[in-house]
């Protein structure tokens, strides 16, 4: 992997990993675009990558995250991917990181999913109320983030979706998904690194790039994302997903 490599992966990690298109589809077309091999390493890159964009959202909300009874929401939020994540991680690895008819379908059922959701009568709240989230709420978003497993999903897309259905107003639960990614990703890149090591250290350099680089373009992704939807549907998000997939199949179809 070169440096530009790692740059061009960095800003696609930082641009989706928030956005309901799923960061982890897009790092992965992008290997395959870019003629990178998905080598043990290049699947490390795309997780411990996305801890770059997980310390913006520590940065813009680290006065949140010394709230004790959010922290306690996020930790039962957590539960249910932390249990899962745990049973499933070498399958995951192993066969579907990387598999782009999976991620295709995912990434088009998805977008279908967002758009019909779209059409419910979603509460947007001006301001942040992390009461409307209860425990059982937080853990019942918590399974719907454990969906995102799948390559393709977006783990934003399934907490902000599942959140919206359990009735949590908009910027809330959008907010709430920021602060889930914390403790979920920190979970999956400290994992991987434990599983991965040799692996990992064979490019230390271009894994700081693509660290530092997300880090950067999260933070520009966050603010934007969050003035986007005071005014705008979660439309267009589904329909670029549904856009991306067939733009993806035409291309394996033309190159067969």
């Amino acid at each position: 992997m070169t440096f530009l490599h790692a740059l061009i992966l960095g800003i696609i990690e930082g641009i989706t990993e928030f956005l309901p298109i799923s960061s982890t589809a897009h790092l992965s077309l992008a290997n395959h675009a870019l003629g990178i091999e998905e080598t043990e390493f290049v699947k490390s890159f795309d997780i411990i990558i996305q801890l770059g964009a997980i310390l913006s959202v520590v940065v813009l909300y680290w006065r949140k995250f010394w709230n004790v009874d959010v922290l306690a929401k996020l930790s039962v939020a957590f539960i249910p991917t932390g249990v899962i994540g745990l049973t499933v991680y070498k399958a995951v690895k192993g066969y579907l990181l990387g598999n782009v008819p999976v991620m295709v379908a995912t990434l088009m059922i998805g977008g279908v999913i967002l758009i019909l959701f779209d059409r419910r009568r979603v509460p947007v709240s001006a301001e942040i109320d992390f009461s409307e989230i209860t425990y059982t709420r937080a853990l019942l978003v918590g399974l719907f983030q454990a969906l995102a497993m799948v390559p393709g999903t977006s783990r934003s897309a399934a907490t902000i979706i599942g959140g919206s259905l359990l009735g949590i107003s908009r910027r809330t639960i959008v907010e709430f998904s920021f602060m889930l990614a914390v403790p979920t990703m920190l979970a999956a890149s400290l994992y991987d690194l434990l599983k991965s090591h040799e692996a990992i250290a064979t490019d230390v350099p271009a894994l700081a790039v693509g660290f530092v680089v997300s880090f950067v373009t999260a933070i520009l992704a966050i603010k934007g994302f969050l003035a986007v939807i005071k005014k705008r549907s979660f439309a267009a998000f589904g329909a670029y997903r549904i856009v991306l997939g067939i733009v993806v199949l035409l291309v394996l179809y033309l190159s067969r």
